[in-house]
């Protein structure tokens, strides 16, 4: 296995963390402050902050990293890319700062594979250029999702036209202002084999019939300005045109989409961690308690360490499967996959926990920890939970002994 970055990530990974520290960092409280807090998702707005980041990242060509395809990014691979999303992971806006956060780097990788040339110029190049964003409609409330077959929506081919129907929920990034187009998941064809029943279809967010009917809380937060919705399609009629590759090619579409997202995910985690980390340390150094720093009582120490060589040990599991994905593809990497989508949330819950618990009850009120926190709990749910992957790891272990 080869870990080792290219020159050309070596210089992207020296830029990404110079702004990170220089320009992002300090005015993570500046987005806080411009940030209108209100429940009624249709009044949100994106803080002006945001804008002018974005705007000096793409003039240093710090802009769609995540594509290794060097026609609409910058050339990177999954093991040059994973670093950089790790530095991005230590601020919960850098992501987007560089144009690289979920759900538009999924929907964005299907377009640039899947997508026809009349698709990438509708959806994707506004995508890329920053000037939108996108929601991912798969998952809904009256079935177990974590099995994907049980989908109930539909994308029924009448004609020219396509027609949704369904209820989606977790459609990340539905409130957001700039959001103009989701990609829907449902099943075309009942009675075809279990993975080419479904189709995806690119489907505005102002088509008739389309309604969201609330932002879902996380722990008592809406994510605004971004948001997780609940969205009902009802008889939303399209170009069957929309339909992304062809009908019954929905599963196929999302492998190809799943694996190098959980790869940013996982690094993302990681970097997450590294921030909890360094807030736990922090404290432990500077905090006194019965005449002594915190770092010295108790078994602090031990948890400081253990959290260590966790993230460690992440980080390099999160690599091995870059390394697989980009060597053998998906398939040649399901098992360093799932692993890592099942470690990686596990290790940022277990830190921010440390972390939270060595600030005491000012941890209780941290907002960063606090966020840090439901960040990891909702990943272990996020893109399949942790039983799943697990499930997955087991059935191919297995597999090598009968």
């Amino acid at each position: 296995m080869d870990f080792q970055h290219s020159d050309r990530a070596q210089k992207v990974m020296a830029q990404v963390q110079r702004f990170l520290d220089e320009r992002i960092l300090p005015n993570e409280q500046t987005y806080l402050d411009q940030l209108v807090g209100t429940d009624d998702w249709q009044q949100w707005k994106i803080p002006p902050i945001m804008e002018e980041l974005k705007a000096e990242a793409r003039e240093l060509g710090l802009w769609n990293l995540f594509l290794p395809d060097e026609g609409y990014g910058a050339g990177l691979d999954n093991r040059d890319y994973a670093p950089i999303a790790e530095i991005t992971g230590r601020s919960f806006i850098a992501p987007e700062v560089f144009n690289c956060n979920a759900p538009d780097t999924g929907n964005a990788e299907v377009l640039v594979k899947y997508g026809s040339d009349e698709q990438k110029k509708q959806w994707l190049e506004p995508l890329l250029a920053g000037e939108i964003r996108s929601g991912f409609a798969m998952t809904e409330p009256a079935v177990a999702s974590s099995d994907a077959t049980n989908m109930q929506a539909t994308c029924e081919v009448v004609g020219d036209e396509v027609v949704l129907n369904g209820q989606k929920w977790w459609t990340s990034g539905a409130g957001d202002p700039r959001c103009g187009f989701y990609i829907f998941m449902g099943v075309t064809d009942p009675n075809a084999n279990r993975h080419e029943r479904h189709s995806m279809v690119l489907c505005p967010v102002d088509a008739p019939g389309v309604k969201t009917l609330r932002m879902l809380p996380v722990f008592g937060h809406i994510d605004e300005p971004h948001g997780h919705a609940e969205v009902l399609f009802e008889d939303v009629r399209l170009p069957a045109s929309s339909i992304i590759a062809g009908p019954g090619r929905g599963f196929e579409i999302a492998q190809g989409r799943l694996g190098p997202g959980r790869i940013h995910h996982c690094m993302r985690a990681i970097g997450a961690a590294e921030r909890a980390l360094q807030r736990l340390c922090e404290r432990a150094v500077h905090r006194v308690a019965f005449g002594k720093p915190l770092s010295n009582l108790g078994g602090n120490r031990d948890i400081i360490a253990n959290s260590r060589m966790a993230i460690d040990q992440a980080r390099l599991l999160t690599m091995k499967a870059a390394w697989a994905l980009d060597t053998m593809g998906t398939f040649g990497a399901l098992v360093d996959i799932s692993a890592i989508k099942v470690i990686a949330p596990n290790v940022l819950q277990s830190v921010a926990d440390a972390a939270i618990q060595i600030h005491g009850g000012e941890g209780m009120s941290d907002p960063e920890l606090s966020r840090l926190m439901g960040m990891a709990r909702a990943l272990r749910i996020a893109d399949g939970p942790d039983e799943v992957h697990r499930g997955m790891v087991a059935r191919l272990e297995l597999k090598k002994y009968v």
